[in-house]
């Protein structure tokens, strides 16, 4: 095996991160695609041309190439616009696999219309595929009700990518039971892969350091809050949160938001910011929030490293990836008790657990991190350890290629090696999910 085609027809590599639809999966396909090369493959990553200056094939890192699909016009459109547009996409998969002199031996789809593409593909050509959902249509609208924008043809598609896998990755126990409980999904066929991080992109920096490059008071107790800027992260809550923390505990906290659709905070871009910003005001905290903007992958280390405690507190959250970040920067995190984040966060341990929209109990798990400076260092060397030992982007493909190599033989009963031997160790590792 040695072609791999990741498709991703709205969250591409280059993308910015903290916008709308710039997030966890745009993370991930970097990083799969950037680490499958490492392991000696050869990577194409499928994404939808949303420029018009985009070229079609742009080398990205090496072995790493990015075929832009002339989907639908060379533009941004909202993710939940684009299910009209995934003919074309495989119109496109085809006529490219035709120019090409070695075909794909394993297609890796990302959410559920880059599967579709890839259940076509494979109806038409024989190639095999895998697919991480990234979100779950029906668990979705259970959280967002009406707000959900998607057709609801995603459903049903959804449930005959299901039923034409060759394998489901879930990226978190609660992903693969959701999997189980709300698609009638084959337990034999679902994998168990979480997100990891990169050790050479992210680690611990001395505090005082990190706050001089970013120009905040050393002496400041800082929350930080980073992701997407969308209303189901919660980042209302934090605030609200901020406010109790003031009222309830008479403790004096910064907070930083970082996100967005632009460097320079830009409400007119990201709306949400402007609903946040008048939030602030109506509790009173408005100087003690800072809304910071989009920032670059590079830049993130020194954000997380300079605050106190990270703090995420979403409603609904598939996996998260930013939670693993702020522990791989030795940063204590307290987060929801949702999703994938009740599954990387170890509560009392890398940090605390809360229920969602609940600031009341935030607030206390902030205070009990400003009073005892000794729990929070102790929290964040272990949550260091933690995602070292178990969430690293290398052992995500390590686990991948055996996923892969097992879904082109087709047999669920055997994993090989690279050698093409039954590797029965990476059988029981993968079999037993524990992480």
């Amino acid at each position: 095996m040695k072609h791999i085609a990741l498709i991703s027809e709205h969250a591409s590599p280059c993308a910015g991160l903290g916008g709308a639809d710039g997030g966890g999966q745009n993370v991930y396909v970097a990083q799969v695609a950037k680490h499958l090369a490492a392991r000696g493959y050869f990577v194409n990553v499928f994404t939808r041309r949303d420029r018009p200056d985009l070229r079609e094939v742009m080398p990205w890192s090496d072995g790493v190439h990015i075929v832009h699909v002339p989907a639908g016009p060379p533009r941004r459109i909202p993710k939940e616009e684009l299910l009209p547009y995934m003919d074309d996409f495989t119109d496109f998969f085809l006529n490219y696999c035709g120019r090409r002199p070695a075909a794909y031996d394993i297609i890796h789809a990302n959410f559920f219309m880059s599967a579709l593409v890839a259940a076509n593909v494979k109806k038409e050509l024989g190639i095999p595929f895998v697919v991480t959902f990234h979100a779950l249509g029906r668990v979705r609208r259970l959280h967002q009700g009406n707000a959900d924008g998607f057709p609801d043809e995603r459903l049903e598609i959804e449930d005959r990518i299901v039923d034409e896998a060759d394998r489901i990755i879930a990226e978190c126990p609660q992903d693969k039971a959701d999997l189980i409980r709300h698609y009638r999904a084959d337990p034999q066929r679902i994998r168990c892969v979480p997100c990891g991080f990169d050790p050479g992109e992210l680690g611990p920096v001395d505090r005082p350091a990190a706050r001089a490059v970013l120009k905040i008071d050393a002496k400041e107790w800082i929350v930080l809050q980073l992701g997407r800027m969308v209303p189901r992260k919660g980042v209302d809550n934090v605030i609200r949160a901020l406010a109790r923390l003031a009222k309830d505990h008479g403790i004096k906290a910064r907070l930083l938001i970082v996100g967005g659709e632009s460097r320079h905070v830009d409400t007119a871009k990201t709306p949400e910011i402007g609903r946040l910003m008048k939030l602030s005001e109506e509790l009173g905290v408005q100087d003690a929030v800072e809304f910071i903007g989009s920032r670059n992958r590079a830049e993130l280390r020194n954000y997380y490293a300079a605050a106190n405690v990270f703090v995420t507190t979403p409603w609904y959250e598939p996996f998260g990836i930013t939670p693993l970040e702020a522990m791989a920067c030795g940063v204590p995190v307290i987060g929801s008790e949702v999703g994938g984040i009740k599954f990387t966060v170890r509560d009392g341990e890398t940090g605390f657990l809360v229920p969602p929209n609940n600031p009341t109990a935030l607030a206390e798990r902030l205070a009990k991190l400003y009073g005892e400076p000794k729990l929070a260092l102790a929290m964040g060397q272990r949550g260091l350890c933690r995602v070292h030992r178990l969430f690293t982007w290398k052992r995500v493909a390590e686990q991948l290629e055996e996923i892969y190599q097992e879904a082109a033989l087709g047999d669920v009963r055997q994993i090989f090696s690279p050698s093409g031997r039954i590797d029965n160790r990476s059988q029981q590792r993968v079999a037993t999910e524990t992480f």
